[in-house]
């Protein structure tokens, strides 16, 4: 592992921008139409239980990352099995996120600029940034969080002075009873983003006070989920239910309504710099873990040696996930969610925090 701390607000920007990453980008939870923002609260809830898991494995291990403490859970190469699966995971997520932003620029603004080339720049910023070390993120994630704050706060106050908000489209609450959201909570909400709070236990070991990583991290997510809930009802008020479910990035469709005494309007490109910076920290972070696990299982001494070949697998594997927008919409609904999601976030690490109780367990009670 690379030699490098990050202070407790360092830790808790990074969590903030990668909570909000591809969250706010697309309709969350717009399964259940106007009752998304209640989904959205339940998956910040059970998010945060399910972080109490990887907290607790870091309180076992606070020096070690979880490629290293599986093989110290689970034995040398059963660990570095399942080690490698998480590298191959983070790998296969950083690629849809860096899709879902190549897509967002390829529709909107650069609609003659092929795919390839704006995930291929974006890839080689986060290669050159990751090269010169974490601490290097986490100190240009604190430069932008007051950007992305401001541009947040300032999105808001236009939204509102512009008229658009019109709270009867939230009516009515719960219309067909709280299952289809439960649904949606477990099949999506849980998972995406709260879940993937997984890819921190790669990081926690950087951070140079450790009594304050569960502030921090709940801090973050809490601050984070708070932030997606408003959006989305801002999302749904403007919008209506219907265009809210069919739009691929309702976001934007509600920034490009915005429209101020025929003179403040066109504020697209301005929030469109908003979402990709939120996009760039969560590839970075996964991307990063990958890196970082890879370095681990593989014992290799420079972990900047590995991080362009890597690159390069997220790069092309971003273009091959899938063959139309559609489709990897579809696939990251149905097939990520309930094949990778459930087990790399909650089912692995329950039964390794298991394991590793009833391991502390027997040696704090054998003999000296």
């Amino acid at each position: 592992m690379e030699k490098a701390k990050v202070s407790p607000y360092q830790l808790f920007v990074l969590i903030f921008m990668f909570e909000m990453g591809s969250a706010i980008l697309l309709g969350l939870g717009a399964q259940v139409k106007q009752d998304a923002w209640i989904a959205i609260l339940f998956g910040l809830v059970g998010g945060i239980l399910v972080f109490f898991i990887y907290y607790r494995l870091y309180m076992y291990y606070p020096e070690l990352p979880l490629t290293s403490y599986l093989q110290k859970i689970l034995g040398k190469w059963l660990g570095r099995l399942i080690g490698f699966l998480y590298i191959v995971y983070f790998i296969y997520v950083a690629s849809r996120v860096l899709r879902d932003f190549g897509e967002l620029l390829t529709t909107t603004i650069y609609n003659s600029t092929p795919l390839f080339v704006i995930n291929t720049l974006m890839i080689l910023t986060i290669i050159y940034l990751l090269h010169k070390g974490f601490e290097v993120l986490a100190r240009v994630g604190e430069i932008y969080f007051g950007v992305v704050y401001f541009t947040a706060i300032l999105g808001m106050l236009l939204i509102v002075f512009s008229g658009l908000i019109h709270l009867g489209n939230l009516k009515p609450i719960l219309e067909n009873g709280l299952k289809p959201v439960i649904k949606v909570f477990l099949r999506e909400t849980l998972t995406f983003p709260f879940g993937e709070m997984v890819v921190f236990t790669m990081l926690l070991p950087f951070l140079n006070d450790k009594k304050k990583a569960k502030i921090v991290c709940v801090g973050g997510m809490i601050l984070a989920g708070i932030n997606i809930t408003i959006t989305t009802i801002v999302n749904i008020s403007v919008l209506g239910v219907e265009l809210y479910y069919r739009s691929p990035f309702p976001l934007l469709n509600t920034i490009g309504r915005i429209q101020i005494a025929d003179f403040i309007e066109r504020l697209d490109v301005l929030f469109m710099l908003y979402l990709v910076i939120g996009g760039f920290f969560k590839i970075a972070i996964y991307y990063y873990a990958a890196v970082a696990g890879t370095a681990d299982i593989f014992q290799f001494k420079n972990q900047r040696k590995i991080a362009f070949p890597i690159g390069i697998i997220v790069l092309f594997s971003s273009i091959t996930v899938a063959s139309n927008f559609a489709e990897f919409i579809k696939e990251g609904l149905v097939i990520v969610t309930m094949y990778l999601s459930w087990p790399f976030q909650i089912i692995i690490p329950s039964f390794l925090l298991i394991i590793a109780f009833f391991r502390n367990k027997k040696k704090k009670t054998s003999p000296a």
